[in-house]
C-alpha cells in the first residue's frame, strides 16, 4: 500500500511554469507506475500522462503533450510533473496516482493522492 500526497499547485498566469510534486509512503514504491490526472468541476477526470515503474517509458496526453515533464525519483519516492507553457484550458485540480501499470485509465490505479489545484489565468 503507499499514500500519495501532491504538492506545488497554484496561480500562475498563461504562458507560466508550475511544478507538482507527488510525495509517496509506504511500501513498494517502485513497484508501481505512476500517473496524473486533472479534473474539472462537472467533468471527468482526466488522464495528463503516466510513468513507468523504472521511469523508462513516459507517456502524455496530447493536449499536454511538448509542454509537461513527467519524472520519478525511485530513491526519494516521488513524481515530478512539470508544467511548462501553461494555458487557462490547464486550469483543473491535479491528481498523482499509483498502479499496476501504465494506463490512461482512472480504474487501473489503486492509490490516489488529495489532490492539488492549479488556476491558469489568461
Amino acid at each position: 500500500q503507499v499514500q500519495l500526497v501532491e504538492s506545488g499547485g497554484g496561480l500562475v498566469q498563461a504562458g507560466g511554469s508550475l511544478s507538482l510534486s507527488c510525495a509517496a509512503s509506504g511500501r513498494n514504491f517502485s513497484s508501481y507506475a505512476m500517473g496524473w490526472f486533472r479534473q474539472v468541476p462537472g467533468k471527468e477526470r482526466e488522464f495528463v500522462g503516466c510513468i513507468t515503474r523504472s521511469g523508462v517509458r513516459i507517456y502524455y496526453a496530447d493536449s499536454v503533450k511538448g509542454r509537461f515533464t513527467i519524472s520519478r525519483d525511485n530513491a526519494k519516492m516521488s513524481v515530478l510533473l512539470q508544467m511548462n507553457s501553461l494555458k487557462p484550458d490547464d486550469t483543473a485540480v491535479y491528481y498523482c496516482a499509483a498502479g499496476r501499470g501504465p494506463s490512461i485509465s482512472t480504474s487501473d490505479y489503486d492509490y490516489w493522492g488529495q489532490g492539488t489545484q492549479v488556476t491558469v489565468s489568461s
